[in-house]
């Protein structure tokens, strides 16, 4: 897979669980290609943080199942290397016009 090291951080975000196996094969997938990007950890989160993040995730993943990573107005649900990597190629393209 291609790096793309170009792309803002805020427009690519890893929702995760701190003990979630699926969540840090995700996390090192998108640090072994120098992604840019965001981590926020659902279960460290409280308060109203945490309830605007878990009414975002129903929005983008009305299951709020983990990992669930946000490019550009992409979600990606699950540890899926392939659609993960479209998603960046398709967002690094979208920044490139």
């Amino acid at each position: 897979m291609p790096s793309h090291p170009k792309m803002e951080p805020t427009r690519i975000t890893l929702y995760a669980l701190q003990t979630c196996g699926l969540c840090k094969d995700t996390k090192n997938l998108l640090q072994a290609q120098r992604i840019v990007f965001r981590t926020v950890y659902v279960d460290m989160l409280v308060g109203e943080t945490r309830n605007d993040t878990l009414r975002f995730l129903r929005r983008v993943n009305p299951s709020v199942s983990f990992p669930t990573v946000v490019v550009g107005d992409k979600t990606i649900v699950g540890f899926k290397p392939l659609e993960i990597e479209a998603a960046l190629q398709s967002l690094a393209n979208q920044e490139g016009d």
